[in-house]
């Protein structure tokens, strides 16, 4: 199957071929037709599936080939549970609408309020959000959703995890009427919560479920080394860094202050490191996510705030400097390598 297969219109397709996509993955393949046909959605699939494009391509479809229900209100809310992920939907987004005559914006928390404010007065067709801020500015009545023909929740189980339920309940009902349709994707299927905002959000909605999300990536080779002491776990990741070839590494770290330590330590040693935690400000943090992504720096040391979502093409090594406590954040971990049929590694280090 080929994208053209999808009936795209032709500015989505070039768009697709100057990235360099030529194939659909399995998310793709199964979930843009029941975009475009107009019925609900409820999807999963393992980590770097490709599922962004699963949705953003049928949003861009629509957008282009109907009639909007509203001249003020936007026509498409994608809500992501954090700034980073939302920073990456909106990268691929502004990517797909840089040759039309379609607006989209981003509305995260960290941000400055007032200047989102006069953005939404704009009127964007897309707007790219984290349900909090969102749900704010729907508070304040800086944006109405009457006129919203689609609305998308990735990483929905992330959300519900994260306190999101009521904000998403508010975000449903300023947006409740018969033509509106909805696409929820979620790491698995298999999350109490997950149905009970299913049955309010969604109308009859088609499953998809390719593998689960917390499925073995067989793309990526994981392998473990014992260590002895603080000291043996940072000479053999040295030994790693200098005497094998990747072409981007993520280091994930228990803690914030582990993280500067370590990032520290390498950067003294001679690698183009970059840290990133939690304790950063939002313009740090894209600013950080920016250059990682040009390639300025080989190497990104973080916390478990990288562990989801971040669609980083280069990145062929992910190593847990410290293992995580849930073997689910461990499959989010080893998934920012291996993505959309890529081949990765995976180290982990363990130890005291």
């Amino acid at each position: 199957m080929q994208f053209t297969d999808f009936s795209l219109d032709k500015r989505l397709l070039d768009t697709l071929d100057h990235m360099g996509i030529e194939t659909p993955t399995e998310i793709q393949q199964q979930a843009i037709p029941v975009g475009l046909s107009g019925k609900d959605l409820m999807a999963s699939s393992k980590t770097g599936s490709g599922k962004t494009l699963a949705f953003l391509l049928p949003a861009m479809q629509r957008i282009i080939s109907t009639r909007a229900l509203s001249k003020k209100d936007p026509r498409v809310l994608i809500l992501l549970p954090t700034r980073e992920l939302a920073n990456q939907v909106y990268g691929q987004l502004r990517l797909l609408v840089a040759n039309t005559q379609y607006k989209a914006m981003k509305i995260l928390g960290g941000e400055n309020f007032n200047d989102q404010a006069k953005l939404l007065a704009r009127d964007p067709h897309f707007v790219v959000a984290t349900p909090g801020r969102l749900a704010d500015h729907l508070a304040q009545h800086h944006l109405h959703l009457n006129g919203l023909e689609l609305l998308i929740l990735d990483e929905a189980d992330r959300m519900l995890d994260l306190g999101f339920a009521e904000q998403l309940k508010a975000i449903n009902k300023a947006a409740d009427h018969k033509r509106r349709q909805t696409l929820m994707f979620s790491a698995t299927l298999d999350h109490g919560q997950i149905n009970d905002i299913a049955a309010e959000l969604l109308k009859s909605p088609e499953h998809v479920d390719v593998g689960a999300g917390n499925i073995e990536n067989l793309d990526i080779t994981q392998r473990i080394y014992l260590a002895d002491h603080l000291d043996h776990k940072e000479a053999l990741l040295e030994s790693i860094l200098n005497n094998e070839t990747h072409k981007q590494i993520i280091i994930f770290t228990a803690t914030r202050e582990d993280t500067d330590r370590l990032a520290t330590k390498l950067a003294a040693s001679g690698h183009k490191t970059a840290s990133l935690s939690g304790n950063l400000k939002q313009s740090a943090r894209n600013q950080i996510m920016d250059q990682f992504s040009r390639g300025l720096q080989k190497i990104l040391v973080t916390t478990d705030i990288a562990s989801r979502g971040l669609d980083l093409l280069n990145v062929s090594l992910v190593i847990n400097f410290d293992m995580p406590k849930f073997a689910e954040e461990y499959v989010h971990r080893i998934g920012r390598t291996g993505r959309a049929g890529a081949k990765g590694d995976a180290i982990s280090l363990v130890g005291p």
